[in-house]
């Protein structure tokens, strides 16, 4: 792309630019660990493949450091594909198309892949750069970490020797992460009963769009619009007063990412259109009044749709219409020692519909596992209300902070003789790997860093330039010091 390959530092965007052109959706990360493995063959470095496609690259130390700790510099390959409806791209074969804007590095129209991918970049350069002097150096690339964390969950004690981490994973220049929320998902599945298409009906879509989404963990406490509550409540409002038949019902698609758009297909007789459409647009004036100042861009339209052979029968459709409207989305609890940090949330996160079943994913998080199963035991009695069946995945450990750690203290340092001011030190209600590499290494001493990005997993994902060379810089003189 013009202009990438004048930024600094070079070997950065070199690798960036690679790994933008590679398809790497979650689960989909063939292509990607090739492109790594083959860089390190090219570069002499010797690497490690486990049973799931996890790698790791060893590099040798500087001449005269090899006495100094092993460190390891981890990323994870996968990332969230997400795009707006109205773009065609496919994440199989499609490189990522890229706008220079300023400061701003964003895609055009999809996620820009920067989660993880400019840790992946950064990590790759420290391995090609020879003028960085360091220990020896072991770089890991997981798989899956967007949509399970099951590349971490696999990964075998002998994998890893060193006992230092630095996380690259991490959203904001300036900030050392120390902690991170555990999490778990949970799928319900809602038994539906279908009856033929009655006469004389039309066939209509409603889509509730322009949603900003975002991340389900770091982007929760904004309250960004949810659409799948949103044309759930439309439905439900219109539904006291109109009649219809809903026969398809579709939102969101990725469990850690707050769902930007939705629609249900609906069957109603003609007479009641034009009183349907007028209590849907009166409801969908109030939410936008509510909403407009995080979410100016939310819109409702309705269109005409081909006509279906069956419906879902009434007393399906009311308990679907119940039980979403009364799950519960965003924030539960603040943390009561870190004021501005979320304790427990929960994501209602896609909704689908199959032959026989309404079929709806979760994604809550908590970094006490006490908290986070009342939350997924909540979700479990909301459903049995309505008579769904509830699914829980393996849930992932949290990442407890150590205010002592050495790498810590020494980072801090470091930052604050560059930069002249401290480094905030933080914990986020997302999901890191270091939660469950920190279970599966005992005694690993590790920190979360990375430079600035807002908007991870949605259309609007925006990298800092100015950051990443600052943040690369600050890098080499943790990896010299330690």
């Amino acid at each position: 792309m013009p202009g990438i390959e004048n930024l600094e530092p070079k070997l950065v965007w070199k690798h960036f630019d690679e790994i933008r052109k590679i398809p790497r959706c979650s689960k989909h990360e063939e292509r990607i660990r090739e492109y790594i493995v083959n860089f390190a063959q090219n570069q002499g470095l010797k690497t490690k493949v486990d049973h799931v496609g996890n790698v790791v690259v060893l590099k040798p130390a500087t001449p005269g450091m090899e006495n100094k700790p092993t460190v390891v510099l981890q990323g994870h390959m996968d990332m969230v594909c997400e795009k707006n409806s109205d773009v065609t791209f496919d994440f199989s074969k499609d490189p990522i198309q890229l706008k220079i804007t300023g400061d701003l590095l964003t895609a055009n129209g999809t996620t820009l892949g920067a989660d993880n991918g400019i840790g992946l970049a950064i990590s790759l350069a420290i391995l090609e750069d020879t003028t960085v002097r360091h220990g020896p150096i072991e770089s890991l690339y997981t798989i899956d970490e967007e949509t399970g964390l099951t590349g971490a969950f696999a990964m075998k004690p002998d994998m890893l020797t060193g006992k230092i981490m630095l996380n690259l994973d991490s959203e904001d220049f300036g900030v050392i992460t120390v902690g991170c929320a555990g999490g778990g998902d949970s799928t319900l599945e809602l038994p539906i009963h279908m009856q033929p298409v009655l006469g004389g009906s039309e066939h209509i879509v409603v889509k509730v769009f322009g949603l900003r989404g975002g991340h389900s963990g770091v982007d929760i406490h904004e309250q960004r619009g949810n659409a799948i509550k949103i044309l759930t409540r439309l439905l439900w409002k219109a539904s006291q007063k109109c009649d219809f038949f809903i026969f398809d019902v579709k939102g969101g698609d990725k469990h850690n990412a707050i769902p930007r758009e939705a629609y249900a297909k609906l069957a109603l007789e003609t007479k009641n259109k034009n009183s349907f459409v007028t209590e849907l647009k009166a409801e969908e004036k109030d939410i936008y009044e509510e909403i407009k100042p995080i979410d100016p861009g939310f819109k409702v339209d309705v269109q005409s749709c081909d006509p279906p052979k069956t419906t879902l029968d009434k007393p399906s459709q009311t308990k679907l219409l119940n039980l979403v409207h009364g799950l519960p989305h965003g924030v539960h609890q603040m943390n009561y020692d870190i004021k501005t940090l979320v304790n427990t949330s929960t994501n209602l996160a896609t909704i689908s519909m199959k032959e026989n079943a309404v079929v709806i994913g979760m994604s809550s998080r908590s970094p006490m596992k006490s908290a986070l199963q009342d939350m997924r035991d909540r979700i479990r009695a909301i459903a049995s209300l309505s008579g769904a069946t509830v699914s829980e995945g393996t849930p992932y450990p949290g990442w407890k902070p150590d205010l002592q750690s050495k790498i810590l203290a020494l980072s801090k340092k470091i930052f604050k003789d560059m930069f002249k001011q401290e480094p905030k030190i933080e914990a986020i209600h997302a999901g890191l790997e270091c939660g469950i590499i920190g279970e599966k290494f005992p005694g690993m001493d590790m920190i979360s860093i990375g430079p600035t990005l807002k908007n991870p997993h949605s259309p609007e994902e925006q990298l800092h330039i100015s950051t990443v060379g600052k943040f690369y810089n600050f890098l080499l003189k943790v990896l010299e010091a330690v």
